[in-house]
């Protein structure tokens, strides 16, 4: 299987950088108070680009209320992507064999699909009729076509190549889908570890095609009943020096652990999709013409990491 590199190259930056010294230096001459003047652009500027976010929205209506709808729709955007950085800095270690230093990045994931669930709640005010106000205004514009979301998808397993299909018209975009599509998703990645550390886990899992959705196999299943069974798991914490002790099943079982929550955060995520849609529009047809809360309802069957919640019935 052929093992994508999966690092960003970094973006350039005008930053100038400062040792602890020159920040030393220039608190004293300013009398211990903030730095006001600067031969160019503010720092904070140069490194977030907050003047270019800024005015990144563009309402369509007149309607106040649009814009916590754009905003809280660009923010989410935001979280889509940070969370598919954390999770492929994770693939990255799990294919070094460094199962202890994936652990940071799954955390910190599901933290970010935290602060993604928490964006709902800053369109808890939007009834149907605060929405019909824009809504028209949207077209054929949906959250269903977002890119990022699709990534992040196929990178957790949940894979259907017929949901590239609205981007073949933006070339760079669904190369970049197809590229994600045709590499091993996080769970392809946990699986491979698996094998290698002894689990019996048969060919044809770990040589299908990794296009096509995962399908739960009892081999993977009965491996993580294994790891949570092994006497060496520990007491299960997951912060502090404790979690750097433990044998291979307690590092096994840690893993499993961050997966479960990115899990779940995950799921939560879908939930609060499928409730935001309910309070806002209830069963109308979606504006990307799908079935709306329908759709949304049918795609919760489909299960993130599904043996590692499967074993649990075992163990």
């Amino acid at each position: 299987m052929e093992q994508t590199d999966l690092r960003v190259p970094a973006p350039a930056t005008v930053v100038r950088p400062a040792t602890p010294r020159q920040r030393a230096a220039r608190a004293a001459r300013n009398g211990g108070e903030p730095t006001l003047d600067f031969a160019d652009r503010v720092p904070y500027d140069a490194y977030v680009h907050a003047s270019t976010l800024h005015r990144l929205q563009q309402p369509l209506s007149d309607d106040p209320g649009e814009m916590s709808f754009l905003m809280v729709s660009q923010i989410m955007e935001l979280y889509f992507g940070l969370t598919r950085h954390e999770l492929r800095e994770a693939q990255r270690c799990l294919r070094a064999d460094r199962v202890r230093a994936a652990l940071a990045p799954l955390r910190r994931a599901a933290l970010h699909l935290e602060g993604l669930n928490a964006a709902w709640k800053g369109l808890r005010w939007m009834t149907p009729a605060d929405f019909n106000r824009f809504r028209n205004l949207l077209g054929e514009g949906s959250g269903f076509q977002s890119a990022m979301y699709r990534h992040l998808e196929f990178t957790l397993g949940l894979r259907d190549a017929a949901l590239i299909r609205p981007f073949r018209r933006q070339a760079e975009v669904h190369a970049e889908l197809r590229a994600t599509l045709a590499a091993p998703s996080l769970w392809d990645d946990v699986v491979a570890l698996l094998a290698r550390r002894g689990f019996a886990v048969p060919a044809e899992v770990l040589g299908r095609d990794v296009a096509e959705e995962h399908r739960p196999h009892p081999a993977v299943e009965a491996a993580w009943v294994a790891i949570y069974d092994d006497e060496e798991a520990g007491d299960g914490e997951t912060t502090g020096e404790e979690a750097g002790a433990g044998g291979p099943g307690d590092e096994l079982r840690l893993l499993g652990e961050a997966l479960a929550e990115v899990a779940e955060q995950f799921g939560d995520w879908r939930w609060n999709h499928v409730k935001a849609v309910q309070r806002t529009m209830g069963a109308k047809v979606g504006s990307g013409g799908s079935a709306g809360l329908a759709w949304l309802q049918r795609s919760m069957a489909r299960v993130v990491f599904p043996e590692l919640w499967s074993a649990r019935t075992a163990m």
